[in-house]
């Protein structure tokens, strides 16, 4: 099943973790919904701007998906709501780029420079809600092992 264009539910719903732990991965019609939106309005642009295959490491997340990698509770990845993009998994654009284009160009509820350095995040997390998306916009970091946010300009 095609969500947009160039993004296919099966990529989206991929995950190794399911599959080792027999897991269904499925979204339910709701999820499946969001998955749509967040595809149309979000990673299709992303798509179309560079034209090169843009690598999903992180996308829909059922509860028990969610629990056994350690996500966070509210993750919207377990609503539908959220990607993690990881051009490094292609090649022919840089992470950074698209974190930019996003926040520059396109509608969303959170974008987060994920870890990386100063000049390339290790993959960009961009999530989108149907309606009060927030744009808002953080930098993800480690400090003394744990995992902390530090909000950015838009």
């Amino acid at each position: 099943m095609r969500l947009s264009k160039n993004l296919t539910l099966k990529e989206v719903i991929k995950s190794n973790t399911a599959i080792k732990n027999g897991l269904d991965n499925n979204p339910t019609e709701e999820h499946l919904d969001n998955l749509v939106l967040l595809a149309e309005r979000v990673f299709q642009p992303i798509r179309e701007r560079f034209g090169v295959p843009i690598g999903i490491s992180s996308g829909y997340r059922s509860k028990d998906l969610n629990r056994i990698i350690g996500g966070s509770l509210t993750s919207q990845h377990s609503k539908g709501e959220a990607l993690d993009l990881d051009a490094d998994m292609f090649g022919g654009v840089k992470n950074s780029e698209i974190f930019y284009f996003i926040r520059d160009n396109i509608e969303f509820d959170q974008l987060i420079w994920e870890f990386g350095n100063g000049s390339e995040p290790d993959w960009v997390h961009v999530s989108y809600k149907e309606n009060l998306n927030r744009g808002e916009v953080l930098k993800a970091y480690r400090e003394h092992g744990r995992i902390r946010y530090k909000h950015l300009e838009k």
